[in-house]
């Protein structure tokens, strides 16, 4: 089936799976995947490491931005058949990913100039559309006129359970009472931040995925484009 070129944004709360939903729907679709998230959590990681965050989560701002006003070389690269995020030479895909950035990420990602900063490098990435680009403001910022904007929720407990299973699988030690924790400041930060805060575009499709696997996801999500564009043809699913 074939989809035009267009920009396709994935919003949402986090552990919702915005970024295997849209991972699944690039592969499946052939579009470029983006993960904007990542690119947040990149500025948080080298934020840490360069110990501008201190012990009680206060940030060096203005050390933060001297950093950024440089130029960060955080950038996507395909690797092994994956989209992965590279700090120069360096593949840092799976140190964002802990619990210790989530904790920082946040905050991190609600500063004005951070934003500014990740939101000319989504752009710069996106050039020529066919793509598709998850985050907590795809839809109502950084692309508002995406030709299709998708709205991700699921019920607290499931999203917390998630990130809980994602922290084991990779080796971790998680307390679940922590993540919960961790996940609810994350929803109250991501909502009531200054600069774009999380919200639902007027025209996204909500997608409430609690109980849906990722079949039924991807079946969700030909529908739509089905719907939306009139394409009449029903391929076979690769999952």
């Amino acid at each position: 089936m074939r989809i035009p070129d267009i920009i396709i944004a994935v919003d949402g709360y986090s552990s919702t799976g915005k970024s295997s939903f849209a991972k699944m729907v690039a592969a499946e679709f052939g579009f470029l995947y983006l993960d904007s998230g990542a690119m947040y959590r990149g500025v948080t990681l080298v934020a840490m490491e360069k110990g501008m965050i201190d012990a009680g989560g206060k940030i060096d701002e203005p050390a933060l931005k001297a950093t950024l006003d440089k130029g960060l070389d955080l950038h996507f690269r395909r690797d092994e058949g994956l989209t992965r995020l590279f700090l120069g030479e360096r593949c840092i895909e799976e140190e964002i990913r802990t619990l210790a950035v989530s904790s920082h990420v946040s905050p991190v990602s609600a500063i004005p100039f951070v934003r500014s900063f990740v939101d000319d490098k989504l752009h710069e990435f996106s050039r020529g559309g066919r793509v598709i680009m998850d985050g907590r403001d795809i839809g109502t910022t950084v692309f508002p006129n995406a030709e299709v904007k998708i709205f991700m929720t699921a019920d607290e407990l499931v999203r917390a359970q998630r990130r809980f299973d994602e922290l084991v699988s990779k080796g971790q030690v998680p307390v679940f009472d922590e993540v919960l924790a961790n996940l609810k400041e994350r929803d109250y930060i991501d909502s009531h931040r200054e600069a774009s805060p999380l919200t639902q575009a007027p025209d996204a499709y909500v997608m409430d995925n609690t109980h849906m696997t990722m079949h039924e996801e991807l079946v969700w999500m030909l529908g739509l484009l089905q719907g939306r564009f009139g394409i009449l043809e029903a391929p076979a699913l690769s999952c």
